[in-house]
């Protein structure tokens, strides 16, 4: 039962699901394009497009997730998570107002060239129920974090 509630668990089985899915309609494709009908060949092209594009969108979300999560890390351990003890409503959402109010005292950290900064912008960003500039911000924080000399 624990297994169940394991998010990791959740994202092996639903990938393996994904790349298996996609080993099928590769090994249809194969035989569709064997028919020797171009017509038919062009949906075969098309039954082996869209599976490898999903493959690939859920390989760079998972690579995503784990730089994300190295980056939390890192801050973490150099202290520089801030607390954020937010006061929540019956859904569990950050009470808007103080959102906003964290978010003001960070809108000055736009134009850094710091990921350390930009990790707190999108989570600020996503606090405020912003996701699209949070994802945004993120990517820029990924962006900073990979040309960053490691010590």
């Amino acid at each position: 039962m624990r297994l169940l509630r394991d998010i990791k668990f959740w994202v092996v089985l639903l990938t393996l699901a994904c790349f298996i899915y996609a080993g099928f309609a590769l090994w249809r494709a194969w035989a569709v394009f064997q028919s020797g009908d171009l017509t038919v060949q062009l949906l075969a092209g098309a039954i082996v497009i869209i599976p490898v594009l999903g493959c690939l969108l859920v390989l760079r979300e998972l690579r995503f997730g784990m730089v994300m999560q190295s980056m939390g890390r890192q801050l973490a351990l150099e202290g520089g998570l801030p607390e954020r003890d937010f006061a929540r409503d019956s859904t569990g959402r950050v009470n808007q107002d103080l959102a906003d109010a964290y978010f003001s005292t960070l809108s000055h950290l736009n134009d850094s060239t710091n990921w350390r900064d930009w990790y707190l912008i999108a989570m600020a960003y996503e606090d405020c129920r912003d996701r699209k500039r949070a994802r945004r911000s993120m990517r820029t924080a990924e962006k900073l974090f990979r040309i960053e000399p490691t010590l």
